[in-house]
């Protein structure tokens, strides 16, 4: 090997341990992150994580209903977790932050799109979806899905994957106008059943409600026969998340 070589080897060696020294301070960053988390939201309990798009605009039907769904849960003793960005995030924080209990909002730095509403009585701010995910699933004791786009989706796929693997409690997940979300329900009943790739009772995690009150009547009616708090077989299932 020429002195060249050696050179050129010894810088990418160089750069790649720079690189791995990078990556692995990156995990104090990410514990911060679960930190600040659990110590933020340990005591918001009970609370509703919200989701839609961040795109919708503040006159929509899908905003307003948000807002008012978020205003009743508030009222009725439940935190409110939201994105805390722009569309359906501001109108569930802004609904929660009119009512008696605390509006959170999980910030998301992004390259674009995301700003933070001023509707939050406690703002976090993260640079990892997958640290922000599990804020949204730790402490939630019910989902509520409006029209979204691949964000909400995500988070939608996410909770259903941990209820159906076990990997955390089951709770309720409403998703919120059905004339919307009729065409991807059709799809999992005609399509993921059909084929196998899930199972027929799978379907039973979701609840397709419109109306802002029988939303909030539907998370009662679950809990009716037990509490808000997990179990503490769910608290051991849920350390695992």
């Amino acid at each position: 090997m020429n002195s060249k070589n050696t050179v050129k080897s010894q810088e990418d060696i160089a750069n790649i341990e720079s690189g791995l020294t990078r990556e692995s301070w990156k995990i104090f960053q990410i514990m911060a992150e679960f930190v600040d988390g659990f110590e933020s939201l340990a005591s918001i309990k009970p609370s509703v994580s919200i989701f839609g798009s961040a795109r919708t605009k503040q006159d929509n039907p899908y905003y307003l209903k948000a807002e008012q769904i978020a205003r009743l849960l508030s009222d009725a003793g439940f935190s409110v977790v939201s994105g805390g960005g722009p569309g359906i995030m501001e109108a569930a924080n802004k609904g929660a932050y009119a009512g008696k209990s605390s509006s959170i909002g999980l910030n998301i730095q992004l390259p674009h799109e995301q700003t933070t509403n001023p509707y939050q009585d406690i703002s976090l701010n993260f640079r990892h979806f997958f640290t922000r995910k599990v804020m949204f699933v730790k402490y939630a004791t019910a989902y509520i899905v409006l029209p979204g786009g691949f964000g909400t989706l995500d988070e939608m796929a996410e909770i259903l994957t941990l209820i159906q693997t076990g990997k955390t409690r089951k709770i309720p997940i409403i998703l919120v106008e059905s004339e919307f979300w009729s065409g991807l329900i059709n799809w999992f009943k005609n399509t993921l059943v059909k084929e196998g790739t899930i199972n027929e009772s799978d379907l039973d995690l979701i609840k397709i409600i419109d109306e802002p009150q029988a939303v909030v009547n539907e998370i009662f009616d679950y809990y009716r026969s037990r509490t808000f708090e997990p179990s503490a077989e769910e608290k051991e299932r849920m350390l695992r998340l």
